[in-house]
């Protein structure tokens, strides 16, 4: 990568590095991407449902009890 003339690096050296780079991490990314949507999906499912399940909980405590008697 670096120049063979005076061993010194040049900028066109760290472009070339740094596009080699970016395109693995890319392709990394890209690659990994749907399996982290499903994976969000799903942690957002369960929250959802334990949210729901503990306000209905808490619901149910809250109540009151009205009891109706005829005289």
């Amino acid at each position: 990568m670096m120049s063979e003339r005076d061993g010194k690096v040049t900028r066109e050296d760290v472009e070339t590095k740094l596009r080699q780079l970016s395109g693995e991490v890319g392709s990394q990314v890209s690659e990994a991407k749907p399996a982290l949507v499903t994976t969000g999906v799903g942690i957002a499912i369960v929250l959802l449902a334990i949210a729901y399940l503990l306000g209905r909980r808490g619901g149910r405590k809250r109540s009151a009890v009205v009891e109706i008697r005829r005289v």
